[in-house]
């Protein structure tokens, strides 16, 4: 299949950049192919910003940055509208949201007010400036990163926005042959910003569509359900699993069993992106963490307690 083979090259163009995170790269490229957004949670100089453009690049597709700080304003992500003195009309200035790969650096800087205004973007893939709507260029992808280890100086991202984003990732340092390995390739020159276009983004509009037609047996949605009920029943968490959240959860599983070469979800599929696309999006209660209890392990146990379906 023309769009498995896409796929595959895109996924082999970016790791031989981003070298030795092969799950990190295949977890994006099913948001990516899922239709979905992703949250990288990690502490500085790991590569977050690296990935983004990387994807970009590789896919020839437009690439946007904000580098939020306490004085961003929904404005300076949105656009704004300004008056044009020779024709006496009001002329839509776009801002960097208007790119197909949005890379929102340290999200958790800016103020809710400004966090906000991506939420449009990220649900309905529009803007609206001053009452008019203007449509995102497809596919379009919003990478926000936040430093987990700094809170001075930050706002903590409300249930609604967490809720936005399919999955959350954690990259975590390389290991030692990896990190010798980059900077090897970096004395030669093979730096991130010399990677070559193996596809266009129209490509990745033909995998999306080739992604949503893989098959969802009734058995494998009940399964995801069970999953999903048990996180709202747990009572160390206060808030479980949104119905966006089985959504977010079934497309993730088709893009799953696409990127392995099947036309249809398996539980291992559901089994292997549980994790990233829930954790987020519980919370524990308050005697949970007095216990300190670990949402992980919490989450891991549910759902090894689903009942897996029969193929």
């Amino acid at each position: 299949m023309e769009e498995f083979n896409l796929a595959k090259k895109l996924e082999e163009n970016i790791n031989r950049v981003f070298i030795g995170k092969a799950d990190v790269v295949e977890n994006l490229l099913i948001c990516l192919f899922a239709g979905g957004h992703i949250l990288l949670e990690d502490v500085p100089g790991v590569g977050k910003t690296t990935l983004a453009g990387v994807l970009a690049k590789s896919m020839e597709g437009s690439f946007g940055r904000i580098q939020f700080t306490p004085d961003t304003l929904p404005g300076d992500v949105a656009g704004v509208s300004i008056y044009n003195m020779k024709t006496n009309e009001f002329e839509y200035r776009p801002g960097p949201i208007m790119n197909q790969i949005l890379l929102a650096d340290e999200i958790n800087r800016t103020s809710p007010k400004t966090q906000a205004s991506l939420l449009e973007a990220m649900a309905e893939g529009q803007v609206t400036v001053d009452g008019l709507i203007h449509r995102l260029p497809e596919p379009f992808m919003v990478i926000a990163t936040q430093n987990p280890i700094e809170f001075i100086g930050t706002y903590s991202l409300p249930e609604a926005q967490m809720d936005r984003f399919m999955m959350r990732l954690s990259i975590g340092y390389p290991e030692r042959e990896q990190e010798i390995q980059m900077a090897v390739q970096f004395l030669s020159g093979q730096t991130p910003d010399k990677v070559e276009a193996v596809c266009k983004a129209k490509d990745i509009l033909k995998i999306k569509e080739a992604v949503a037609g893989i098959t969802v047996k009734e058995s494998i949605l009940g399964y995801m359900e069970d999953i999903i009920a048990l996180t709202r029943e747990e009572e160390r968490f206060v808030l479980g699993a949104s119905p966006r959240a089985m959504l977010a959860l079934m497309r993730a599983s088709q893009a799953k069993a696409f990127l392995l070469g099947r036309d249809y979800v398996k539980p291992d599929d559901v089994k292997a992106v549980a994790l990233q696309v829930l954790l987020h999006r519980l919370v524990l209660s308050s005697e949970a963490r007095i216990q300190k209890a670990g949402a992980e392990g919490i989450l891991r146990s549910l759902i090894l307690k689903a009942n897996i379906p029969l193929e």
